[in-house]
């Protein structure tokens, strides 16, 4: 392990070149710590965090982490019999919660703003071999920019996300408030809600969209907008397009840097779709996409014919999003609580259908002839999603109604009367519309699919063991 990446090339030239820079940062005495962080499963960081002195090594060998990381759910209960014959994987080398190795991405590398002389960098999965974790998300997403790649094409994306942001009232530390999960914390509102973009709204969280803005800017993310949503507590950051593997990157780092700030001022940020407070509206992710010309950057879905939505191509592409919508569900919108979101007349989708500039349809067109801008609006995600394989099913997806020529009929002017397949309503129900999914099975590898579907089985089987409030309070008294 004394040279790991080195001895099996683990990084390109401009990685090389870019891990000089940092060594010599580690050397000039810039750096106390490194955090050398690790997107799981779900799209949450974890890894490790080292003084300067270790860092330097880990720039060499990587860092280990405990192969155990990747069966947990979202409560971090191991799913998978990880000590019996096999490893709960059937996968030489992560069996009996032995260790993986996860290698810095050294483009990724940035210093915290809000952490003093606090360095981040991001991390793939590897295994003791030198080979690809085979559940390391990220690769999955980077494979499907190789085949975008490989057209001569890059991936756009451009990131509007809603969140909740309250005052933090009491953090619930107290003995009887752990477990897994612990309890969440006691909060109270920022805004009363129901006052879309007012000004005066605005103003009175100044001091927190200040504060979020000069942080997230420091970090070098593309911050566009800063907006006060629909519900109570409910705010909207845009971002604008970049390129390939950035938007993820972006998403996974905004998450955790919000989270992170907030608490060190006495907020509590949640990215949860549908949190459980009164005249609560749903949180979303919409993802707007478009394809360009590596050599030049030409967007290649603006249409060339007045009347047009998108380019040929770019109609391919919108027709693969509606036919594997609900097979990609999953990975939109990857927990119980986001399929709350998903009903009639509500600025959220309800069935696969597109539309030119209509917020109601899960797949809104903004397309004219010299637009630059032209692109799809993807609204079925929720913020929760692993966005390496959120934007990977939107690739893939899109790579498929290319290569088929499929075409995506008419623009839906009613889409929430437009009849049009319905998007699965049950976490459980999108699993199985994932499982039936022959191309995205293919393309994510079946093996994947497997696994990501039995983590999410646990959640919903330890879900259908809980008695609800509605029950309670249906049941207990009347019989």
């Amino acid at each position: 392990m004394s040279d790991f990446i080195q001895r099996f090339g683990l990084w390109s030239a401009d990685q090389q070149t870019q891990a000089q820079e940092l060594m010599a940062r580690l050397d000039a005495s810039e750096v106390d710590v490194v955090r050398f962080a690790w997107a799981d499963q779900h799209g949450v960081l974890r890894g490790k965090t080292l003084v300067a002195e270790a860092a330097r090594g880990a720039f060499k060998r990587g860092v280990n982490l405990t192969t155990t990381l990747l069966a947990k759910d979202t409560s971090h209960r191991t799913v998978f019999p990880v000590f019996t014959s096999g490893g709960g994987f059937d996968i030489p080398g992560l069996q009996g919660g032995a260790d993986f190795v996860i290698v810095p991405d050294p483009t990724t590398y940035r210093m915290l703003p809000w952490a003093p002389r606090t360095a981040w960098v991001l991390c793939d999965a590897y295994m003791k071999d030198g080979q690809r974790c085979p559940f390391d998300t990220r690769r999955i997403l980077q494979r499907a920019v190789e085949q975008v790649h490989a057209q001569g094409l890059s991936f756009v994306a451009g990131l509007e996300v809603e969140f909740h942001v309250f005052k933090l009232d009491e953090q619930a530390m107290r003995l009887a408030d752990s477990g897994q999960p612990g309890e969440p914390p006691r909060v109270s509102l920022l805004t009363h809600g129901h006052q879309y973009l007012t000004e005066l709204r605005y103003d009175s969280v100044d001091p927190l969209m200040e504060l979020l803005r000069s942080q997230l800017m420091a970090l070098g993310l593309p911050l566009q907008s800063l907006e006060i949503e629909f519900g109570p507590s409910q705010f909207e950051l845009v971002f604008g397009p970049t390129r390939d593997m950035q938007p993820a990157d972006t998403m996974v780092l905004l998450r955790s840097a919000i989270k992170q700030i907030c608490r060190r001022h006495g907020y509590h940020a949640t990215f949860m779709c549908r949190p459980r407070i009164p005249n609560v509206m749903s949180s979303g992710w919409h993802l707007h996409q478009s394809l360009c010309h590596q050599a030049d950057g030409r967007n290649v879905f603006v249409p060339e014919q007045d009347g047009a939505s998108l380019s040929p191509l770019g109609l391919h592409y919108l027709a693969g999003l509606k036919v594997h919508a609900c097979g990609s569900a999953a990975l939109a919108s990857p927990t119980l609580n986001g399929y709350r979101r998903y009903r009639p007349f509500s600025l959220a989708p309800d069935r696969a259908i597109w539309a030119q500039d209509n917020r109601g349809a899960m797949l809104r067109v903004l397309g004219a002839v010299g637009d630059s801008a032209s692109r799809i609006e993807n609204r079925i995600g929720e913020p929760t999603a692993n966005p390496y394989l959120y934007l990977a099913s939107q690739l893939y997806s899109g790579l498929h109604g290319m290569a088929e020529r499929l075409d995506p009929g008419p623009s839906a002017d009613a889409p929430y009367e437009t009849p049009a397949e319905q998007l699965p309503r049950t976490l459980g129900d999108a699993l199985k519309a994932l499982q039936a999914d022959r191309w995205l099975c293919t393309q994510f590898g079946q093996g994947f699919v497997d696994y990501y579907c039995h983590i999410k089985q646990a959640e919903i089987a330890r879900f259908n063991l809980e008695v609800s409030d509605w029950e309670q309070r249906e049941y207990f008294d009347m019989f």
